[in-house]
């Protein structure tokens, strides 16, 4: 885009207008997140927050009903497929912090699995004395040891510990185990004895977003100041780390240089220290590697020699590391999306990739084998798996070491069922061996999916899911993301199931831009310069909703989360007229500030960085901190975070929530002390948080109370 003189004027006056306001901004001090005055205030709020709403009746049974259903032993648990194993990560009442446990592929599908209970975090967090949530783990190639991440309190940062699968215990530092004190992390095995990790080395060895850029090659036996430094980034980078890829066929390792959220460059590491750039475009999506070949997608078309492949597309890439130029027979095509597809997710097996294919937002799983007698670029076999229809499909995990995959299909009012797949066996077609029990009557709902027409034109899908009977406008709850190509897709919740749906609420999922529904172009539509797209699709799907007599603006409440409270506080701002009631949790809001926030600087490309004035323009005419008025009607409002959220962190929600407050707007503030980005560590919290929002809602929006015992 050109500017001219005058037009430049503005953008350095509107700059000049935004820094004012963050210089002037007399809730800074609600930015020393963990600092007394801001925990006293946090405090005050709380207690008043929590006092209102655990005082209606309905609170504690929403309590009670949500947190038995996160306790429920018949959960399915999902979990991780490796080496004939299913590793799964346990919550419930006698476990709040957790167990990591594993049973064979064969033994999981029993009814009753053995578990064999590696690692009690409960007791690990009484014996040390720290408030451990579990973050992950990575595995040895034999199995013998894996690299526990663990975060104190629910954070990004972690402390990465070896863990000996034979002695049950953590490998002690000083006989050979490897270990990285708290940082945001990566790492994971080459080999038995070595690995490829990226963590805070101290001044300059982050990059601005506050993530490692410096990956090191680290021998068992090492002193933690002698792995050899094998990459650097650049400190204007996202972030730089390991992507490995172990199976039965061997390991395949890479780094990945995130140069912006969505753009990255793809490194091969040969014989643990070797590194060799490869010739990928910048918008490839690595998602696996099969027989010496990447599995990817594509955020961007790609031109290579004569051939173009369109964004959004599945593809093979054959490792040739000596090679450092595209030629035609390293690209092989899998799969393309359709206009109203996306190809959304993708794992790869040990003899096959799978992927999750959704057209208009309904979910199908497609499985893809390598034909080594093909000709040309259809060299992969495309086969559609015998799966229900009209809901989601996810793929829970695929074995490296074996023909074994798992599948998981849900809807709206359909409970979750879990698939067991061995493309070995005759007939190969996905078996259900576990399903959830229906926490809700859901024989009298039913879910529409509608259009709403968007101020370009655009149509906008959306589902609505209610009881058969409601006949007019009722409660209604509106629920988006719209942003960073993450699809809002039909899933079956307990929560709203069972407080709202059953008690006459309506819910709604509105799929608008920004989110990956349509593929990356729907996600590139609303990015930068565009984000009102997404703003402008909320509301066309609100709108349209009172226009087909489903609601009223009266009884219209909207959620969001992260990125989605950033779209439900804007929109707030921007049309406080159509809107009941808000549900803002764990929000982004002050977007000015907001790459100096947390893990902010990392989100520019979707964003815009504030401190480019034409980004800043654009920024100001939506940020709703800059933009909240105290001359407007604002619907009430419920701000929901955490403590410990070091990605976006509180000070959003605390500064936000202070200035409605000073301004006279109805406003209720809660902050979890524990919890991290998901607001909530164990699932007491997280009934918690789940029970306050809904509660809130309901006396908000004028939802009935359930009669007494039901």
């Amino acid at each position: 885009m050109r500017f001219g003189k005058l037009a430049f004027g503005g953008l350095l006056l509107a700059a000049m207008a935004g820094n004012a306001l963050a210089d002037d901004d007399p809730y800074l001090w609600l930015e020393d997140i963990h600092g007394a005055k801001p925990m006293e205030w946090v405090k005050q709020q709380n207690d008043k927050s929590l006092g209102l709403l655990k005082s209606d009746p309905r609170y504690q049974a929403d309590y009670d009903a949500i947190l038995n259903v996160m306790d429920a032993t018949d959960r399915i648990p999902f979990g991780d497929v490796d080496h004939g194993f299913v590793f799964n990560f346990w919550q419930d009442a006698s476990h709040p912090k957790g167990i990591w446990r594993r049973t064979t592929i064969a033994d999981y599908a029993n009814p009753a699995p053995q578990w064999d209970v590696l690692l009690d975090l409960d007791k690990l967090a009484a014996d040390e004395h720290e408030n451990w949530v579990w973050k992950g783990d990575a595995c040895a190639p034999s199995l013998k040891r894996c690299l526990i991440n663990l975060s104190r309190g629910g954070g990004d940062a972690v402390v990465v510990r070896e863990f000996n699968m034979e002695t049950r215990g953590f490998q002690a530092i000083d006989r050979d185990g490897f270990y990285l004190k708290e940082a945001k992390s990566t790492a994971d095995y080459l080999g038995d004895d070595d690995v490829i990790f990226a963590t805070d080395f101290g001044p300059g060895s982050l990059t601005k977003s506050g993530y490692p850029r410096i990956v090191k090659h680290w021998l068992r036996g090492m002193p933690l100041d002698k792995p050899i430094q094998i990459f650097a980034g650049e400190e204007s980078d996202v972030a730089a780390g390991p992507l490995v890829f172990r199976g039965a066929k061997g390991t395949t390792a890479l780094i990945v240089r995130g140069i912006d959220f969505f753009h990255n460059e793809y490194y091969y590491v040969h014989i643990g220290r070797d590194v060799v750039k490869l010739p990928l475009p910048l918008g490839a999506d690595v998602k696996g590697a099969i027989d010496n070949n990447l599995i990817l997608t594509l955020r961007e078309d790609w031109n290579f020699g004569d051939t173009g492949i369109g964004k959004g597309s599945l593809l093979s890439y054959r490792l040739e590391p000596g090679v450092q130029k595209d030629p035609p027979s390293a690209v092989e095509f899998l799969d393309a999306a359709g206009s109203h597809q996306t190809i959304d997710e993708v794992e790869v097996g040990r003899d096959a990739v799978y992927a999750s294919v959704y057209t208009d937002v309904v979910g199908a799983i497609h499985v893809y084998r390598y034909d080594p007698n093909g000709l040309g670029f259809r060299t992969w076999s495309n086969v559609k798996l015998d799966l229900p229809a009209r809901g989601s499909t996810h793929i829970v995990g695929a074995d490296t070491w074996g023909p074994q995959a798992e599948f998981r299909f849900d809807s709206f009012t359909q409970p979750t069922t879990l698939y067991a797949y061995d493309d070995k066996t005759d007939n190969a077609k996905p078996a259900p061996i576990k399903s959830l029990p229906a926490r809700f009557d859901s024989s009298n709902m039913a879910t529409e999916q509608f259009f709403a027409t968007s101020k370009d034109g655009t149509k906008i899908p959306y589902f609505v899911t209610r009881q058969k009977s409601i006949a007019g406008p009722a409660p209604t709850v509106l629920y988006g993301y719209g942003g960073f190509e993450i699809s809002e897709t039909p899933t079956y919740s307990a929560n709203f199931g069972m407080l709202w749906m059953s008690h006459g609420g309506v819910y709604v999922v509105a799929n608008i831009r920004g989110g990956g529904e349509y593929g990356p172009a729907w996600h590139q539509a609303a990015l930068l310069e565009n984000r009102q797209k997404a703003y402008d699709d909320f509301q066309a799907v609100a709108q349209d909703l009172i226009r087909r007599g489903i609601t009223t603006p009266k009884q219209l409440g909207i959620m969001g989360g992260s990125n989605g409270g950033l779209l439900v506080s804007a929109n707030m701002v921007e049309r406080p007229d159509l809107f009941g009631a808000v549900v803002c949790q764990v929000p982004l809001v002050d977007m000015i500030r907001y790459t100096k926030i947390g893990a902010g600087a990392s989100w520019a490309a979707e964003y815009g960085d504030p401190e480019d004035p034409k980004a800043r323009a654009w920024i100001l005419k939506y940020s709703p901190y800059q933009n909240v008025k105290a001359d407007a009607k604002m619907p009430p409002v419920l701000f929901v975070t955490a403590t410990s959220d070091d990605r976006v962190t509180p000070v959003h929600a605390r500064k936000m929530a202070a200035k409605m407050e000073a301004q006279g707007h109805d406003v209720l503030f809660y902050e979890n002390t524990d919890g991290g980005h998901a607001a909530a560590a164990n699932h007491r919290q997280a009934a918690e948080m789940w029970a306050l929002s809904f509660v809130y809602l309901a006396r908000e929006l004028g939802l009935r109370a359930p009669p007494p015992g039901d």
